[in-house]
Parts: C-alpha cells; structure tokens; sequence
C-alpha cells in the first residue's frame, strides 16, 4: 500500500500558529474500563483523568488490531490490516526475532521528520529488529530506547534494552535478582529526550509496556493495593530467571489484584509526570499529548479482567473483535486548540492518527493510506471527513474479521473454515455491548457488508489468509 512520497516541508506561513509538539503515550492491553474517567471503581487514575479533564474524550476510537504487532503496524503507516504489512504477531520467539515493517513503507516519524520533527521512540517496537528495514532508527526515530522485540516486553525485568543499535545488557536481572525496572528505565529515557529537545521541534512516541503480561510492580507500588482487592487472585507461573529467555513463562504472582493496580497506577504517575516535565519546560501549550491503548484487556499472567471490568461496557477481550478488544480509550489535550472537557463520538481508529499528525505539522495527508484527519474534531473547525467503513482482520484462531460501516458491524468467526464460520450482525448505537445478534433479521445488510468487507483487504504473502474449504 503506502509506499515513499517526496515532501516538501509545507511550512506554516508567518501568520500561522507554530506546529506544536506531539506527544503520543500508547498503553498496553490497558482497556476502556481500566481508566477511572471511564468507570473505573476498583482504583483511581488521577493523572489521566486530568488529560481528559483539560482535553477531548474520544468514544468511538479503535485501535489498529486486536494484538500488538498489526495495531502498532496500523498505527505507523497509516492502513488497516486489510493493506498493512504487519497483520499478526508472528516472529519474535527469539530474541529480536519478529517480522520487519518493509524498506518502502513510509512510517509516521518519517512523515513528522521532513516537517523539522526530532522524533524519539521509548517503550516497546517490535516491528523490526536492530539493523533490519524495520528498526526503528531505519523508520524515522532519531532516538530509540526500550524493548526492540515484542516478547522480550512482556517481561518486566528482562536481560536486555536497545538504545539505537546498542544493546544495554542489564546485569543485575540475571536470574531471580530483579533489579532495574524497565519500564522506569525507559521512562527516564523519555523524560531525558523532552528535556534535550526542548528547544526543538520534537515527537515522541511512548509505547509504554504496562500493563501487558506478566503482573509485576515495584515494591512502592504494591504496598499501596496490598490486601485490597479480597479474594486475591494468585498465578502460579514459571519463577523468572528459570528458563532461556523465559521462552512462554511468567514468574509468579500470588497477588495478581494488587499487582495490576500498581503497575496502571504506576503507568499513571508516568503520565504525570510528563505532564510536569512540560510544565517545568514552559511547553505545556506548545504541546498536543495523546493517550491511548494498543487493544482490549488481556487474559495472560494472572490478569483478571472480569474483576477489574476492563472491557466496561463491552464484550470482548483482547483477541476478540468484538467491541472489547478493539474499542480503546483516548484522549488528546492542547491547551487553547481542544476545547477542555469536551467528548466525541467522532468514529476513528489508528490508521487516522498518521494523517491527523500530518495535518498538525503542516503537511499533506500522504496517499495511499487508509486514514482520514481528525484535526477539523480536535480544534472544533472545518468540515470532519468520515470513514465509509472500518475494517479490522485477524488471522490466529481460525481467522476473524469485522467491518464497522455507521452503526453497523458485521463479525465474522473460523473464517478460514467456511463449515464453521459464524458471522454476527450487531446495532451499535442501539446495542453497544453486541448482545442482540441481528444477522435473521437483516440479512440484506449483512450481505451488502460483507461484500465490503471482502474488498476490503488484499493478499499478502507473509499473512496468506487461506480459506480452507
């Protein structure tokens, strides 16, 4: 699909406003109900609500997939997994291991770079290994620090970091010492990067691993929650430390409640905390921040999402592309451009946030993307574009699809196995939770949908979607 576009800068004229720099903070399998503005009960986050409170809620967002890999593919070109390269988590089963994002993809910080952007990457990638096409500093970051491969991040205290193409070998995680956090590593790194630039024109991206995988939080953290959330759920995984590269294991975790507050309560202070650092800087109003999620809540390490009702009103879990697994948060806060305390129902997803940031430095949308600009909803001017439809595959268990198309949307289950597949038809606006399948009484709807729905994508040689008859 996208492919590389000469740019020229399209610099604001001199009676512009400045392009603002943009802070994108993009949490792990954190899900819509895990924020306190969304519902939250069970513990608070007051850092986030604060960016909601002083910015734009958005309620119909979704994110590029319903796992890691194709949503953060989605995310940095643009295209939804019917036309991105990177549409499943394969790959990464040993070290620096996944799939690379192709040489001729144009990537967002390579869009933001050639409107002046230093751009820097803190948190996890994995779409591409150091010195691939697919590293991240082969990709448009200047700057990298954190977790190159997708599976090393679900570990909290791994052997290893990247900064740019050096490897930072954390000696006192070897075994069952557990020593340097890394998620507090990388966010000094982050903190560090505003700090340097702040006298530049500066993106960073902050894909922060919290709160996926294994539940684990420093100790500062879990004494806050101890013993509050009875009956404790317990996880009896494989102690760190034990196997080569924790190869499918999870150190175990006997208060699995506690430790997942702390570790989104930590994720929150982080939030803070950026916040602060551009208060101090006196860039407060020059910068537009982003919060949201890569995907529904997960199952793994212990996590209890029923507990916690992660999903809120939705069905559905990571995996799942049901609204539970694709329907995120966010939020985005300029202060004097987005109307404080303002919400949209606006329907957009990550393939929209490329274009949105092009728009915000000043550039044209490229072509051949998927994604359409939601700057005219963030400032409350101009005429907002809307997507036709929405389209959203996943090729594990037996292939899923989903298409959104207004208040529609059709799921599809076992696509690769026409015998057992099961297509639904479900009422957004009417039945939000998808409780009321509707495929009998509107099949006509649900024929004109999927017709979309298989025009929607083209084939890929490193994601066949073979249909087995």
């Amino acid at each position: 699909m996208a492919t590389h576009h000469a740019f020229s800068a399209n610099r604001f004229a001199e009676n512009e406003p400045p392009k603002p720099n943009i802070i994108y903070i993009l949490a792990d399998d954190l899900g819509y109900g895990d924020l306190s503005f969304n519902g939250q009960r069970k513990f608070q986050t007051p850092n986030i609500d604060r960016l909601a409170a002083k910015g734009m809620i958005f309620t119909q967002h979704y994110s590029g997939c319903t796992v890691c890999a194709p949503s953060r593919s989605s995310l940095m070109t643009g295209t939804h997994t019917g036309h991105t390269p990177i549409r499943d988590n394969m790959g990464g089963y040993e070290q620096e291991g996944q799939l690379s994002l192709p040489e001729n993809i144009l990537t967002m910080p390579e869009v933001l770079k050639n409107a002046g952007y230093t751009t820097g990457a803190f948190g996890k990638w994995g779409l591409g290994a150091p010195g691939t096409e697919g590293d991240p500093n082969n990709k448009g970051f200047d700057e990298f620090f954190g977790y190159n491969c997708q599976v090393l991040a679900h570990y909290y205290y791994p052997d290893h970091l990247w900064h740019n193409q050096e490897k930072i070998e954390l000696e006192g995680n070897e075994g069952n010492n557990q020593l340097a956090y890394a998620p507090n590593l990388i966010h000094k790194k982050a903190l560090e990067f505003i700090e340097i630039n702040k006298d530049k024109l500066f993106f960073m991206y902050y894909p922060s691993i919290i709160p996926h995988a294994e539940l684990v939080a420093p100790e500062e953290y879990m004494k806050r929650f101890r013993g509050k959330f009875l009956p404790e759920k317990s996880f009896k995984g494989v102690e760190p430390g034990s196997v080569n590269f924790r190869k499918g294991s999870y150190g175990s975790q006997m208060e699995a409640h506690a430790a997942f507050a702390a570790m989104v309560s930590l994720l929150d202070d982080q939030v803070g905390e950026i916040v602060a650092k551009l208060e101090e800087l006196g860039l407060t109003k020059s910068t537009i921040i982003v919060f949201t999620s890569d995907n529904g809540p997960h199952l793994e390490g212990g996590a209890d999402p029923d507990y916690f009702n992660s999903n809120g009103p939705f069905r559905g879990y990571k995996r799942d592309l049901y609204e539970g697994g694709i329907r995120v948060p966010m939020i985005a806060k300029w202060p004097e451009k987005i109307k404080p305390g303002s919400t949209t129902d606006h329907v957009s997803a990550f393939w929209d946030i490329l274009p949105t940031f092009a728009e915000l430095a000043g550039l044209k949308v490229p072509k051949n993307i998927d994604g359409i600009s939601f700057y005219p909803t963030l400032i409350g001017k101009g005429r907002q574009k809307k997507h036709d439809f929405l389209y959203w595959e996943f090729h594990p268990q037996n292939g899923r699809q989903a298409i959104r198309k207004a208040n529609w949307k059709l799921i599809k289950y076992n696509v690769l196995t026409p015998s057992k597949t099961i297509t639904e038809l479900y009422d957004l606006k009417n039945d939000p939770g998808e409780e009321n399948n509707l495929i009998l009484k509107h099949k006509g709807i649900a024929k004109k949908l999927n017709r979309t729905m298989n025009a929607a994508r083209v084939s890929s040689d490193n994601f066949p979607f073979v249909v087995k008859n």
